[in-house]
């Protein structure tokens, strides 16, 4: 230990390299920036050596420190998976799950009674997955998230069938319907999620190719949108499966069978094979997940 440099140094920098950025290290560390540049410098000081190309305000790695971020996330991925064995040896199987706010919200909590009755043993920790936002899979056992196709560096298991259709509260059906053809819904609220384009690709799939979508509202994440659709705010778009109990008990009714999205899913997400922590924890929870959606 004594031909190594300070510990905290190199977590500074291996912060600093990955993220591309003092601040976001300092974030990440829970420290000030002032601090991560300055054990930064400690650490070329020990090295003898220049680890950072600085360009105005940007900060790039040099070849050598490029190098050296890349052993150093090694070595702390081994370390953290050493410590995280014996915590789970000590504590029993553990499993962190990330999943999508509306997928953990509507569908996954529900439901995850029946796994835990059905296994006392093994400890739950949910926790969000965002789609702007790679998955630290040093942090996380599994993932679900929601999109078209595969995720680089991961491997894929469809879960919930993405297929789109238009959804209102029935009252707001009882007062602003009937809606019998999909020119019906023209001029009414449309809700949306994110942005408009949904609506438009479900108006072209719907033979409606001159018409545009009324403003309506937007919001950031389909847990609000879903939200406003039970509210009787207006017209939703919404993935079917996931929405399964509020169609079952009457909460919200599908207006048309026209659907979009059939290319997106749920998708459960894992480190590409040989890369991730294989334990029978986990094996157990995705034969749920599978077994769960599809009724069993």
């Amino acid at each position: 230990m004594s031909r190594l440099p300070s510990l905290n140094a190199l977590r500074c920098f291996e912060a600093a390299a990955r993220s591309g950025s003092f601040s976001r290290a300092a974030a990440e560390l829970n420290v000030t920036q002032s601090a991560v540049s300055h054990q930064v410098r400690q650490l070329e000081q020990w090295f003898g050596l220049t680890l950072f190309d600085r360009l105005g305000r940007q900060t790039m790695p040099t070849q050598k420190g490029q190098e050296l971020a890349r052993s150093l996330a090694e070595a702390f991925d081994i370390m953290s998976a050493a410590c995280r064995r014996l915590q789970q040896s000590e504590q029993g199987p553990a499993l962190t799950i990330a999943a999508l706010p509306s997928f953990a919200t509507i569908w996954l909590i529900p439901r995850l009674s029946q796994f835990l009755g059905g296994h006392p043993d093994i400890s739950i920790k949910v926790v969000y997955a965002f789609a702007d936002h790679k998955i630290d899979f040093g942090e996380v056992d599994i993932a679900v998230l929601w999109g078209p196709g595969e995720w680089e560096g991961c491997r894929s298991t469809r879960l919930l069938p993405g297929s789109t259709v238009p959804i209102c509260n029935p009252i707001y059906l009882e007062k602003e319907g009937p809606f019998d053809v999909p020119q019906a819904i023209l001029g009414k609220p449309l809700l949306h999620d994110t942005d408009r384009l949904d609506w438009q690709n479900w108006m072209r799939h719907a033979g409606l190719k001159h018409a545009g979508p009324s403003p309506g509202p937007i919001f950031q994440d389909f847990n609000l949108l879903r939200a406003a659709a039970l509210a009787g705010q207006g017209i939703a778009l919404c993935p079917r499966s996931l929405i399964a109990d509020d169609l079952a008990s009457g909460r919200l009714v599908q207006l048309f069978d026209t659907d979009i999205k059939h290319d997106y899913a749920y998708s459960i997400i894992e480190p590409a094979s040989g890369s991730g922590r294989r334990t029978e924890a986990l094996d157990i929870f995705k034969d749920w997940l599978l077994s769960t959606a599809k009724g069993k």
